[in-house]
Order: structure tokens, then sequence, then C-alpha cells
């Protein structure tokens, strides 16, 4: 995937980086072995800004689903690739224009590798 977005001129360069330096990290299981509570492509999470107290819901999606109004986030967006692999009651950092925030995931109210839909 990050190499077709590289050759189609995918303009976040930089972000496309950041989501190949932590995809080096993970280690790879098939999908059956994914465990339910691990935020995955495709899944909707419940997030908690920890400094606001406000939530989110949104999607993990890859770019072509990308759909900011519907809270459809794109995994080389900064926030999907910070999400990416983590699991509920995690806090993760994410940075912001105006400084580093600090967002827990609460829920997962939807993983495709828990629900079987191992297709997506």
């Amino acid at each position: 995937m990050i190499e077709q977005l590289r050759r189609n001129g995918f303009a976040e360069q930089g972000n496309l980086t950041r989501l190949e330096d932590e995809l080096a990290r993970c280690e790879e299981v098939e999908p059956q072995a994914v465990a339910a509570d691990v935020v995955t492509m495709n899944s909707r999470v419940l997030l908690s800004d920890q400094a606001s107290g406000q939530t989110l819901e949104c999607t993990l999606v890859f770019p072509s689903d990308a759909d900011a109004s519907a809270n459809r986030i794109s995994v080389v967006a900064p926030l999907g690739t910070a999400i990416l692999g983590y699991r509920v009651g995690d806090t993760i950092d994410w940075a912001m224009p105006g400084g580093v925030r600090q967002l827990k995931i609460l829920e997962i109210h939807y993983q495709p590798e828990a629900a079987g839909d191992f297709h997506l």
C-alpha cells in the first residue's frame, strides 16, 4: 500500500514515512489471532482527549476511504498512524501544530477481526 501511494504521488510523504516506521515495529499475525482490543484497519474507535475530556469516535480507513466529515480517518493521517496497533486503555501522544495532545483509547466499537470480517 505504501509504495503504491508513493508511486501515485501521495502528497503527505512525511506521514508515509511515519507509518512505515510504525509498521516496521509491528509483529505480523494471522487475522484470527488479532486480539479484539487492538486497533486495526477499519476499526471504529472511541478516543478521549486527556486534557479536555472530549471524546471522538472515528473509523481507521485506507486513504481512498477517508472522509473527515464522517470521522473516517486515514491511516496515513497523523491521528491514524498514532492509533494503529494500540489497545483499549492505551494513551498515545498525538503531535498537533499547537503541541502534543494525549488521547486515550476508551473502546473499540467495531474491529473486523473480532467480528470475523477477515475480507476487509
